[in-house]
């Protein structure tokens, strides 16, 4: 059984090797960045796991603006109690744990800590192969990002909260 929770400091070793796995060097996030994520945004950084090894992960902070910039890659800030758009700065699962819906578990479970903490919506970047997911899952393609994370190319893809069910 698939369960979820708050990150955790004994997390991060899990957390890179998924990440690894999920992202190339120039786009993954360091061992410093999950660091200061877990600090700062641990209310909004979900790991699911099953047996104690780490499935997958989802995280981000809340940001006023509708679409996410490459400065939240370099410095996020604690999150408010209230409002705002809940960001996904990260979403990967592990290679062995794929197609086996962890990714859309995640990203419910930050629809429901949109509705209960009043946000706006979410919002996030993903590339063009992920477009057609996000869509399943209800987001709107806003088109492509000012975001040059990673040197890829990125779409925003955006689901307000009138559109959570």
């Amino acid at each position: 059984m698939i369960s979820l929770r708050n990150v955790q400091t004994t997390d991060i070793e899990q957390l890179l090797i998924i990440e690894k796995e999920g992202f190339s060097i120039e786009e993954a996030a360091t061992k410093e960045a999950f660091v200061e994520r877990i600090q700062l945004i641990a209310d909004t950084f979900i790991v699911a796991e099953m047996e104690g090894e780490i499935l997958g992960y989802i995280n981000g902070p809340i940001i006023n603006q509708l679409y996410i910039t490459d400065e939240l890659f370099r410095e996020i800030n604690k999150n408010p109690n209230k409002g705002g758009y809940q960001s996904v700065l990260g979403l990967a699962v592990s290679q062995q744990a794929r197609n086996q819906g962890i990714a859309k578990i995640l990203i419910r479970k930050m629809e429901e800590l949109v509705l209960e903490n009043e946000r706006e919506g979410i919002t996030l970047t993903c590339k063009q192969e992920l477009v057609s997911f996000y869509e399943m899952l209800g987001f709107v393609n806003h088109g492509m990002s000012e975001s040059k994370h990673g040197g890829v190319s990125w779409y925003n893809m955006v689901k307000l909260r009138k559109g959570i069910n």
